[in-house]
């Protein structure tokens, strides 16, 4: 088979794809050709040494693959081959076939593709979780998303209009603006201007008054955080999903007291460890969401496997507008 391969921690540049065997099934584990395998950006993070679980090498990166089962292990009971499923795992996505445990396999439905299927993996998951479960939205509540152009952000921005919010869409450029409006954010606030620590929270109150924003999902960090957080609403809550922008923020204890706020982190994967049964609850919600045209993800480019480095450049430069999608033959 075909797969990207990593022998030694390094920029995307530096690794090939390469031909190797075809993975061997354990019994609880179904084989899946892959169509399409999505670009995170902690993939990014996997390939250069930086993330927090770090694979044994060598391996094959990749959290999202979207094709058709073509075989099953013995232990396997939900699954035959010629489904079509989407995969979510810690790696090996990106390879032309995957082995992955039953579990962290969805079906996928006949009119969804397998190029949508595999761009609404982490990054959809990642926002619901944020939203509803760690972030407790309640319908009908604001919403402020920052980074609201990329993967997770774009995401929630469908997601929170999809389920009654009025969104607020935390943005660096006219282009991401445009693409969050048309993905249903009713504000935009600006993150390219000067003095954040005041500018975001007026922004806010232009937009829904000076009570604020009662759930703020922050995928940013930085100077970004140290602004949202001082425009959350009485018992808003802030929930800390990345820090693309490159600072860790810290968090003074004292305004979460005065201000009755909450400050919440999201590491999805240990929902898919501890309890898989609520990630296929919200994959079906999502699928339902996307039957339904109130969820689409927005995929800007797909580029074959071979040209993987290339994506992975645009993830890193920060230009993606949505998700980059790998697909192979």
């Amino acid at each position: 088979m075909k797969a990207v391969v990593i022998r030694e921690f390094g920029p995307p540049d530096s690794h090939r794809v390469e031909e190797v065997p075809d993975p061997v099934l354990a019994d609880h584990e179904v084989l899946i050709d892959v169509k399409a395998a999505a670009v995170n950006f902690p993939d990014l993070l996997v390939v250069t040494g930086k993330y927090q679980i770090l694979p044994e090498r060598p391996f094959s990166p990749g959290k999202d693959a979207a094709g058709i089962v073509a075989a099953v292990g013995s232990g396997v009971r939900h699954l035959s081959a010629g489904d079509r499923v989407v995969a979510q795992v810690e790696f090996g996505a990106y390879a032309s076939r995957l082995a992955a445990s039953e579990a962290q396999c969805h079906q996928i439905p006949d009119d969804m593709s397998f190029v949508d299927a595999a761009a609404m993996g982490l990054v959809y998951q990642t926002a619901y979780f944020a939203l509803v479960d760690r972030g407790q939205y309640r319908r009908g509540e604001s919403v402020l998303v920052n980074g609201a152009a990329g993967g997770v952000g774009l995401a929630a921005v469908q997601i929170a209009k999809a389920l009654g919010a009025t969104v607020l869409a935390g943005v660096a450029s006219a282009e991401q603006a445009d693409l969050a409006r048309r993905n249903g954010a009713d504000h935009v606030v600006d993150l390219s201007v000067a003095n954040l620590r005041d500018a975001i929270r007026d922004q806010v109150h232009a937009a829904v008054g000076k009570r604020g924003v009662d759930v703020v999902l922050d995928t940013l960090g930085g100077d970004v955080f140290d602004g949202a957080i001082r425009a959350l609403a009485w018992c808003g809550r802030i929930v800390v999903i990345g820090f693309a922008a490159g600072r860790i923020p810290d968090i003074k204890a004292n305004y979460l007291l005065v201000k009755n706020i909450s400050a919440i982190g999201l590491q999805w994967s240990d929902y898919r460890s501890f309890t898989p049964e609520r990630v296929h609850e919200v994959q079906r919600e999502l699928t339902k969401l996307y039957q339904q045209g109130a969820v689409r993800p927005n995929v800007m480019r797909t580029y074959p496997v071979e040209r993987f480095a290339e994506a992975m450049s645009v993830v890193h430069a920060g230009r993606a507008l949505g998700k980059i999608v790998l697909t192979f033959d």
